[in-house]
């Protein structure tokens, strides 16, 4: 059986990290900064940036989080629950790029910070699909999948969103806490089941 026909996806388990519009780069990078490539991810033209930025929420702090790249129209944070918890907030469970209603959190950079009134959230669990792989196997963008892992706590998660786009590469994202409650790392494959 092809990887096609199982609907098997590779797996990302996310840690906390960073998206920065450009405005923010220059506030908390200086005039004219630009994010520069660490490693790509495994989404077309994304990537882990070199730098890192230190986040300030009223109960605790994160020194080093990473930003990833390009900038983007709006800052947000993504933490998982227990890493809201360790921030002293509650951020409601969200697709990414949906901020609104988010409790915010006070950035520091090396030259300067900024204090945001949204846009920290605890990303849903999803796949991306390339449209091709998600017409191969009836998939719409924005339905919700159910995913078999293996592995020593072979789990089921439930409410995976789909999303579809010709930018996408196939890869499904859990974050830190999904992934260390079921025993899944980063290069594990799931299994559409439903």
């Amino acid at each position: 059986m092809s990887l096609n026909e199982a609907k098997k996806v590779p797996v990302g388990v996310s840690a906390r990290h960073i998206h920065l519009s450009q405005e923010h780069v220059e506030l908390l990078f200086g005039a004219g900064a630009t994010l520069t490539e660490f490693k790509p991810l495994s989404q077309p033209d994304q990537f882990a940036a070199n730098e890192t930025v230190a986040v300030y929420g009223p109960k605790g702090s994160f020194p080093k989080v990473r930003i990833l790249g390009p900038a983007r129209s709006a800052t947000q944070l993504e933490v998982s629950r227990t890493d809201a918890f360790s921030l002293g907030l509650q951020p409601p469970l969200r697709e990414s790029g949906s901020i609104e209603g988010t409790p915010g959190i006070r950035i520091v950079g090396p030259a300067g910070e900024v204090t945001v009134d949204k846009g920290v959230i605890v990303a849903a669990r999803h796949i991306h699909f390339h449209t091709s792989d998600a017409e191969r196997w009836g998939i719409a963008d924005k339905q919700m999948l159910k995913v078999r892992v293996g592995g020593e706590r072979g789990v089921v998660f439930e409410q995976v969103l789909a999303r579809v786009s010709d930018q996408f590469a196939l890869d499904m994202h859990i974050d830190t806490d999904e992934g260390n409650a079921a025993s899944v790392n980063t290069g594990d494959f799931g299994e559409i089941v439903d």
